[in-house]
């Protein structure tokens, strides 16, 4: 069932602005994106369209599907190592390391089907990237669950996902946090939330407490493909958040990029960034 909050959302005057929510990447950080929609439905705050990229395209995806918090919050807290494994399926790399094939299937086994955009309940877009021309490319047409299986491909890691003639990936590489694609859709005020951490932190962690025979060990083949894309979208991160209304930044930094095992941290890093933030972003809005 759609959640709308209805009560407090009948408070809030006409005529006040179009409201949008860029989602950014950030792989396992991006589960704080819940803790995040949590807070912002709890408080009444009225979303009129999203647009995600990579992991921010999947849970903005599935929000605007069915404004269901309760349902993609327990599929993150599900998130064991065992689970994740079970979903990843090795190929010949000509492409990727990994297929992808698994992971579209239980994506479009938690939307219930293979939605499209035109039954999303919140209009919603996601970016990926032309790998070979190296350009933007907003998808806001077909199937959800391809459009954001091509947004979460990580180059290397996953294959390629070809749609209408393209070869697309991470749309981190081009738009790690999807406010400029907003603005193009009409938004008038808009909320950022930005899960990567500093890349310049003191408390950076990521894999680096990990203890090996030589002392701390080093990363490994996953890992130096995220990171690869993580350093590279840093700078693109800074300039996006400029453009933005009101910016949300969980503290995420004592947690891995592959870290979806510690769900609940990310989702209550998640609230406690948009709790921080609500009054502000009441005020901005003349919301009561």
């Amino acid at each position: 069932m759609f959640e709308t909050g209805k009560s407090k959302l009948e408070k809030v005057k006409l005529g006040r602005k179009k409201i949008g929510l860029a989602l950014g990447g950030g792989y396992a950080w991006g589960l704080a994106h819940i803790g995040v929609l949590r807070v912002l439905k709890d408080e009444g705050i009225p979303i009129d369209m999203i647009a995600g990229t990579s992991i921010g395209a999947f849970i903005g995806a599935f929000y605007a599907a069915r404004g269901n918090i309760t349902r993609i919050e327990k599929v993150a807290n599900n998130l064991t190592r065992a689970r994740l494994l079970s979903l990843v399926d090795l190929t010949f790399p000509k492409t990727g390391l990994i297929g992808g094939y698994r992971l579209k299937s239980w994506g479009k086994s938690i939307f219930g089907r293979d939605i499209k955009f035109k039954d999303l309940q919140i209009p919603f877009a996601c970016v990926a990237t032309d790998i070979v021309t190296g350009r933007e490319v907003v998808i806001k047409e077909g199937s959800v669950m391809e459009a954001v299986r091509a947004s979460f491909s990580v180059p290397g890691l996953f294959s390629v996902v070809k749609r209408e003639g393209k070869y697309l990936v991470d749309g981190s590489l081009v738009n790690p946090v999807p406010v400029s694609t907003l603005k193009d859709m009409g938004a008038e005020f808009i909320i950022a939330v930005n899960v990567f951490p500093n890349v310049g932190a003191k408390d950076k962690t990521y894999w680096t407490g990990k203890k090996g025979r030589g002392g701390l060990k080093g990363p490994n083949l996953i890992e130096v493909l995220i990171q690869t894309t993580f350093v590279g979208s840093n700078s693109m991160v800074k300039t996006a958040l400029e453009s933005a209304d009101l910016v949300i930044e969980p503290q995420l930094a004592t947690i891995g990029p592959v870290d979806f095992h510690r769900g609940r941290e990310c989702i209550l890093q998640g609230e406690l960034a948009a709790e921080d933030r609500i009054a502000n972003l009441k005020r901005q809005l003349l919301l009561p």
